[in-house]
């Protein structure tokens, strides 16, 4: 590649990035296409080779920053020349640690299990000298301890008394000062007793039994017994006797009508489906019911009595429904049309959601948006991150082989695989169908197809049982790292490339070229 060439692809990086064409964006994006280009520059090597000339200390440190460029490794030298006194900084960041540790064992005693657990683990790391990447995901912890934090269960307080919820320690001792006993004297005995007198009569049976008369009786003579344990069994008793007559009583009335019932259920289905012939149907419904045997109970015979009445309205109203109906058909069409209203509006809320339903992993939607957010990371700090593309090998046979509910099964496991083997700062989602994706922070290709292959090595040795058969699955993958791409889409474009590779040379592989 010549040097013209070099210069041409610069200045397309710092368009595609959106930035300005400054000399330092310039002599940045000039060196790192020249680095791509595998073309030693001695210009843009001034940086490594001063780097050489510090102390491993020092080295150290540059390492520690992320020192890329001559801007940042001049700033980084003005720091520390301004730095004249070292001993008050070493001070300083002593008292600073002590401050914090201090914090957190405050937060260790508060009333809350998950700061607790937290502050306990941050002390243990600060016991321990952390490096800045832990001290950068537990700093990610704190933060998202406090963006989810949720102290609404506080407001059942609310109905006790006084809410302060910047002062639990005052609220409590509020609600000690309530007298309850003053509340329960306020309960009248006699009150309790009218309402437990009027619960004992059964509301279908139609007479009371001698014992819950008795019993009621005793308490409306007499309330205040109801201070006495010894009247909960018998009060027990009773509505348990109570229960029992109701239940007797709708078995007898549902046994005496059971037999007219089923026939004219059965009747009136058939009249329906023949609505041409509706009224001779109902007509002998009719005969039907006078001509049914008389040998029943009194109960029988009136509930006899109304069926009858039934089928004669029925055949006087049958032509007056079947009009009723023609004139709501409207009302149905726009009830259909509300219905299919309501299933797009649940579609549309079904996109708003970021959670895949069935793996209950980040969606598309959910996956685009970390993608921009890891892309503004990358142009603005040059956090370099690492995208896999996965899919399940042969996805439609198993759901032609073994049914959809043994696809979602597969899907499912694989989904449970894919957490399981990821970091707690990475992301993984559902791209699409079989298709999955993630995004793996402060990683490189290498260290991308490290984890790619774990988990492909992980699926393969496990069982993915449905319905007592075993059903073999493997997994390929494609995997691409950001900064040897242009633009987000071509590292999106690559990795999907790198998949159909993987497909094409046999399946359960990974591939970054």
């Amino acid at each position: 590649m010549t040097i013209q060439a070099i210069i041409n692809n610069a200045v397309k990086r710092l368009k595609d990035e959106g930035k300005l064409l400054t000399p330092d964006f310039y002599a940045e994006a000039f060196c790192k296409e020249a680095t791509k280009a595998n073309m030693n520059i001695e210009d843009c090597n001034h940086l490594v080779k001063y780097k050489e000339m510090l102390n491993k200390e020092l080295q150290k440190d540059l390492k520690n920053y992320r020192i890329n460029t001559m801007h940042e490794f001049a700033r980084f030298l003005i720091s520390k020349i301004n730095r004249t006194n070292q001993t008050l900084c070493s001070d300083t960041l002593e008292a600073q640690s002590i401050l914090t540790k201090r914090i957190l064992q405050v937060v260790e005693v508060l009333h809350n299990k998950e700061a607790t657990q937290l502050a306990r683990k941050t002390i243990d790391l600060l016991d321990n000298a952390p490096k800045p990447d832990q001290l950068d995901s537990f700093r990610q912890r704190w933060v998202n301890f406090i963006t989810l934090y949720d102290d609404t269960f506080l407001h059942k307080l609310k109905s006790l008394g006084k809410l302060d919820t910047t002062d639990l320690k005052k609220t409590i001792e509020g609600l000690q000062e309530i007298d309850y006993g003053v509340v329960e004297n306020n309960i009248s005995l006699e009150k309790v007793a009218r309402f437990l007198v009027a619960s004992f009569v059964p509301s279908i049976a139609s007479s009371v039994n001698d014992t819950i008369a008795d019993l009621s009786e005793k308490i409306r003579k007499n309330p205040q017994i109801l201070d006495d344990d010894s009247i909960e069994n018998e009060v027990k008793a009773a509505i348990a006797l109570r229960i029992a007559l109701d239940k007797k009583s709708v078995k007898e009335m549902i046994e005496s009508i059971d037999g007219v019932l089923d026939k004219l259920s059965l009747r009136l289905i058939d009249m329906i489906e023949k609505s041409d012939s509706s009224n001779v149907e109902i007509q002998e419904i009719k005969r039907e019911l006078e001509s049914y045997n008389e040998k029943t109970t009194s109960n029988f015979k009136l509930a006899h009595q109304k069926l009858f009445t039934i089928a004669v309205a029925l055949e006087k109203n049958t032509a007056a429904l079947s009009k009723d109906l023609k004139n709501h058909n409207q009302d149905v069409m726009a009830m259909s049309v509300k219905i299919k209203k309501l299933e797009q509006e649940l579609e549309e809320a079904k996109k708003d959601s970021k959670e895949d339903f069935l793996t209950k992993l980040y969606n598309k939607r959910a996956l685009d948006e970390f993608l921009d957010l890891k892309e503004g990371e990358f142009k603005r700090y040059e956090r370099n991150f690492t995208i896999i593309m996965f899919d399940i090998d042969h996805f439609k046979k198993v759901n032609d082989t073994y049914g959809h509910g043994a696809g979602d099964a597969v899907l499912s496991a694989f989904a449970r695989i894919l957490k399981k083997e990821c970091r707690n700062v990475d992301i993984v989602g559902r791209y699409g169908g079989e298709e999955f994706m993630a995004l793996l922070s402060d990683t490189d290709v290498k260290g991308g197809v490290v984890f790619a292959n774990k988990v492909r090595e992980h699926v393969k040795k496990s069982k993915f049982m449905y319905r007592g058969e075993r059903i073999n699955v493997t997994v390929s993958a494609g995997v691409s790292q950001r900064r040897d791409s242009v633009g987000l889409k071509d590292a999106l474009e690559h990795a999907d490339k790198c998949l159909y590779n993987a497909k094409h040379n046999g399946r359960d592989r990974v591939e970054s070229k």
